[in-house]
């Protein structure tokens, strides 16, 4: 399924000079950066980074300067680099889990009474129950990105040593999974942060509309066996709706940030509106615009 020409036919004379699962792995290391980078500026709101704190600060900006390396190795030695890669997303699914896990355990009072160890103000002012899971959904879409799929769209993966592993679904489908599941967990996120303030402004509903939009279709397009070309053009729409609500977002929470004389303190960047977190919006839109573009390994 080539779900951007089935939207648009004139896309199958577009032509690129990265393929699909090139392109996907290049977004998945630059995550891994800013993920490191946006999880630093999230742990120095307290003034004091903990040891365990700096993994993914650490893990995050090595990780995606190995898979940049891992992509220039597969330039001439393919199935190194595809292990090479594998690894640092294996590695990627266990530092998002294990700070899903500290993150949990700092949303909960194990010492109250049985009722109030987990409340919904507990979950809103903890830290970011789903945040974490990133790098797991980072991890995921890497490995589904780093083996080779033949046939194009038969879910058969291509192994060391000639091997073969057959999957329930194809490349594609697996892909539209996996950004509909990264969206819901960015818009339920961006609504626990927005319940801080009590969604007072009501432009805070844009972002989680388009995060249901932007969950339930690309789910919905994996889930048919054979998507209408409406369908294609609706999911279409929705990432770039997410790609331009994380902009305006960020441009938002930037001069949210400045003092009344429009200067910037670098105080205000670290303890107010995050400014890097709408832009998961706009990396899931991008993400789903990926999924989108011809599944084939080498565009002709």
């Amino acid at each position: 399924m080539y779900p951007l020409a089935v939207a648009i036919p004139q896309a199958r004379a577009l032509r690129l000079p990265l393929s699909r699962d090139q392109l996907m792995l290049l977004m998945a290391a630059v995550n891994e950066v800013f993920l490191g980078v946006d999880i630093y500026l999230a742990h120095s709101i307290s003034g004091t980074i903990t040891a365990r704190e700096w993994i993914p600060i650490v893990f995050g900006p090595c990780a995606g300067i190995v898979l940049l390396l891992a992509g220039l190795i597969a330039l001439r030695r393919r199935p190194a680099a595809t292990i090479l890669a594998t690894t640092v997303f294996v590695l990627s699914i266990g530092v998002g889990l294990l700070g899903a896990y500290y993150h949990f355990v700092r949303a909960i009072l194990p010492n109250a009474p049985v009722g109030e160890r987990v409340s919904i103000d507990l979950l809103v002012w903890a830290p970011p129950l789903l945040g974490p899971l990133t790098f797991a959904l980072v991890g995921v879409l890497g490995i589904s990105a780093a083996w080779i799929e033949d046939p194009v769209d038969s879910g058969t993966l291509l192994l060391p040593a000639g091997r073969r592993l057959h999957m329930p679904y194809s490349k594609t489908r697996a892909f539209l999974f996996l950004v509909g599941l990264g969206t819901l967990a960015t818009v339920i996120s961006s609504v626990l942060d927005h319940a801080r303030t009590g969604f007072a402004n009501p432009w805070l509903w844009i972002p989680t509309v388009a995060g249901v939009l932007g969950t339930i279709l690309p789910v919905t397009a994996a889930a048919l066996d054979r998507p209408r070309r409406a369908d294609m053009i609706v999911m279409l729409a929705a990432f770039l709706v997410l790609a331009a609500v994380g902009v305006v977002g960020t441009v938002l929470h930037i001069l949210e940030n400045l003092t009344s004389q429009g200067t910037i303190l670098g105080e205000r960047f670290v303890r107010g509106a995050p400014f890097l977190a709408p832009m998961l919006f706009s990396n899931m839109g991008a993400l789903g615009l990926i999924a989108m573009l011809d599944p084939r390994e080498v565009p002709r």
